[in-house]
């Protein structure tokens, strides 16, 4: 009689939550389309455009972090500097090398995203 009487309390919670959700499920806003623009009902194509979205955020956030790691190590070398512990002539270096690198990260990243 107990075991029932579970049962039927849980089936009665179990539908309240999905009445409940459902109006939840009402309010949310359409998802954006990927940028290849895939027609409507290809399921492999928009797959395809959120992985080559995907791909392309990945690539933009490697590019950020390598900026912010260029410009820690210049920030500490040009610290360096100023207590004499390094020449400013590596702070000089260091920026150049590391435009230099920034560059060419960023051409690649440019080329990668026209290949995908």
């Amino acid at each position: 009689m107990m075991m029932k009487t579970a049962k039927r309390v849980t089936a009665a919670v179990g539908l309240l939550a999905i009445s409940a959700t459902q109006s939840v499920w009402a309010a949310l806003p359409t998802p954006v389309a990927p940028s290849t623009a895939p027609a409507a009902g290809d399921w492999i194509a928009l797959i395809k455009g959120y992985i080559k979205d995907g791909g392309l955020v990945l690539g933009l956030a490697i590019a950020v972090i390598g900026f912010l790691w260029i410009a820690y190590l210049g920030f500490a070398k040009f610290n360096e500097a100023r207590q004499g512990k390094a020449e400013w002539a590596e702070v000089g270096v260091l920026g150049i090398v590391g435009a230099i690198v920034l560059i060419f990260a960023s051409f690649l990243l440019t080329e990668a995203a026209g290949v995908i």
